[in-house]
């Protein structure tokens, strides 16, 4: 019988190991899904990869998985944050779940100057995070931390990681040429109005930081996240 489902669960997996599950995943398997024992779903939980298990109790409010087998060992994304200011609700989860699909292994949230949006909701942008992993075959969920000032995340940053900074505002078309080699990096994606000056200056005085500018057009900053994250993939990621 073949797994469809694939499910998140924050408990250890491996061969023989039962998997309690909690009110919301039975009401998922059982209730939506229509899943009985002896069905099979694939599990993970960011650490032990992906494994096939059975339903070996299924009730409404609870039940219990059975692990028979590893399908897949954990796949670590590379190292690589997504800095973001974050805008609107909708197309900040739109944000959260393609930085999730497409390999960040840290997700920051940013308050800049600009910065329409004063808060978030951390734990169900996380939830969206592990509804993205779980949709796209993902092993990793990447951390969504909370959210963070920019002069304070700067001021904390380790010179180790270098900074590909999204500028609107530079004269040339096309994406400046990626310097130096694979390793920790961190894409910052700024506000609908773009960053201040200010930061704008302590960007681009870092070392660290290369700027560039993503095509002739001003993108959204959603699409933005999405088009910096593919130019970083293709250069240094796990795409080829």
């Amino acid at each position: 019988m073949d797994a469809k489902i694939r499910l998140y669960v924050d408990h250890p997996l491996g061969e023989g190991q039962s998997v309690p599950l909690d009110r919301a995943q039975a009401h998922y398997l059982f209730g939506v899904m229509r899943q009985t024992v002896g069905g099979q779903i694939l599990l993970f939980n960011g650490r032990d990869g992906e494994w096939r298990a059975e339903i070996a109790q299924a009730g409404k409010r609870a039940g219990v998985l059975a692990c028979v087998e590893q399908t897949r060992p954990l796949r670590m994304p590379p190292d690589l944050w997504l800095c973001f200011a974050p805008i609107k609700k909708a197309r900040t989860d739109f944000i959260v779940e393609k930085a999730t699909e497409m390999g960040a292994a840290r997700i920051v949230p940013m308050q800049t100057d600009f910065t329409n949006a004063g808060r978030i909701q951390r734990d169900r942008l996380q939830a969206h995070a592990v509804e993205a992993a779980e949709q796209c075959g993902g092993t990793f969920v990447p951390q969504v931390t909370d959210l963070e000032r920019f002069d304070r995340l700067l001021s904390g940053w380790d010179p180790a990681r270098r900074i590909m900074f999204c500028d609107e505002a530079l004269a040339s078309s096309l994406a400046a040429p990626l310097l130096g080699a694979a390793g920790p990096w961190a894409i910052f994606i700024g506000p609908e109005g773009g960053f201040s000056e200010r930061e704008r200056g302590r960007l681009t005085a870092s070392e660290q930081s290369v700027a560039v500018r993503l095509g002739p057009r001003i993108l959204r900053a959603d699409t933005a996240a999405v088009a910096a994250l593919t130019v970083w993939q293709q250069r240094f990621g796990d795409w080829s």
